[in-house]
């Protein structure tokens, strides 16, 4: 019986599969506000059998959005707008789920199609972005940004608790803690962005507490029987790995003790000079060993893409879901894909009724 197609339950919440659509940006949103695009999009993919869709990377706030084109849940108008978009992911068998992110120092950039550059302060679709310290990313993102006072602390965690919030009020039933890929939360965590001086910088401790604070925050107005989950960057490709991950298993260690109930496994993103070695599945053996020694479940994206090499990471240990990005792009039914490819018996059932039903007779 194939691992990938069975259940897997995380509190009160159970998913028919393996298989998760992580979050993908869809850069189609006006001012925050998502529209038919993004109902479309979400829908397709639930209906094509995954257990759990999880919305793009949304964000808290104006400043914290990657691009002009990012989704937002910043106030309740925003929030409504995704009613729609859950609705359609629970009415074809999946979970819908949403991450919230700030973007940091790498926000105020261009489309990917239309540069992947900063905007300048004074364009009318830029802004001043904010992070730790006043240290740009680099390369194509050049921007410096402000360094971040207490007070500006204290109001991104703020607006993480309003987002959770409004998340859980429109029917989200699992969040996703974007603290990964140098955005805000990450770059906080890493010598390479965070060079601060008070309880914020320095030891590893205090270059985690931004992001134990801001899940203590959260964990406080999300609800003890629904998942809360966490992507983080757990190794930069630096040069530096091991330390990287035995400080981040520390890390993940006290996110669990703090209320995080799963971790999905990823990578910093915090230097454009990193030498990551892409590769089918290069992160599942980094995600078990953060499964093993910190004892959480965890998920991973990157390189699970072909029905075999996801069915061998449940198998093995490697992780509890599989997280199927580009594919579901190329292919929104790619479970049934993966289910004809491990010989799941009966595999169009699972679609919905009215897919299955023709797929499967003729």
């Amino acid at each position: 019986m194939s691992a990938l197609f069975q259940p897997f339950t995380l509190k009160d919440v159970s998913l028919r599969t393996r298989i998760a659509v992580p979050p993908m940006c869809q850069y189609s949103a006006n001012d925050g506000l998502i529209n038919e695009w993004h109902l479309a999009n979400y829908t397709s993919q639930a209906r094509g059998g995954a257990g759990l869709v999880i919305v793009e990377a949304t964000a808290v706030s104006p400043e914290g959005r990657i691009t002009p084109g990012c989704a937002g849940i910043w106030n309740d108008q925003l929030a409504e707008a995704f009613v729609p978009v859950v609705r359609g992911i629970k009415a074809n068998g999946a979970v819908p789920g949403i991450q919230i992110a700030h973007a940091g120092r790498k926000a105020s950039a261009n489309r990917p199609w239309e540069g992947d550059d900063h905007i300048p302060n004074d364009a009318a679709n830029g802004w001043q972005t904010i992070a730790p310290s006043a240290i740009p990313f680099g390369a194509h993102l050049p921007k410096v940004p402000e360094a971040m006072t207490l007070q500006d602390i204290e109001r991104v965690k703020a607006d993480f608790v309003a987002a959770a919030r409004r998340a859980l009020a429109v029917g989200f039933e699992w969040l996703e803690l974007h603290f990964a890929h140098g955005y805000l939360a990450q770059s906080f965590f890493s010598p390479h962005a965070n060079q601060r001086t008070d309880a914020y910088g320095g030891s590893a401790d205090n270059r985690g507490r931004f992001l134990l604070e801001t899940l203590a925050a959260v964990r406080e107005v999300w609800p003890e029987h629904l998942p809360l989950t966490i992507r983080f960057g757990v190794i930069e490709f630096d040069g530096n790995d091991e330390q990287t991950m035995t400080e981040s298993i520390d890390l993940t260690r006290r996110f669990k003790a703090a209320g995080m109930d799963m971790m999905s496994v990823s990578m910093g993103f915090n230097i454009p000079t990193a030498k990551i070695p892409w590769a089918p599945a290069f992160m599942g053996p980094i995600a078990k060993r953060v499964r093993d020694e910190a004892g959480v479940p965890v998920s991973s994206a990157w390189g699970f893409g072909e029905p075999h090499i996801a069915e061998k990471a449940v198998q093995d240990g490697q992780l509890d879901l599989v997280m199927v990005g580009k594919a579901h792009l190329a292919n929104p039914h790619w479970a049934y894909h993966a289910a004809r490819e491990l010989k799941v018996e009966r595999p169009s059932w699972v679609m919905p009724a009215p897919y299955a039903h023709w797929l499967e007779r003729y």
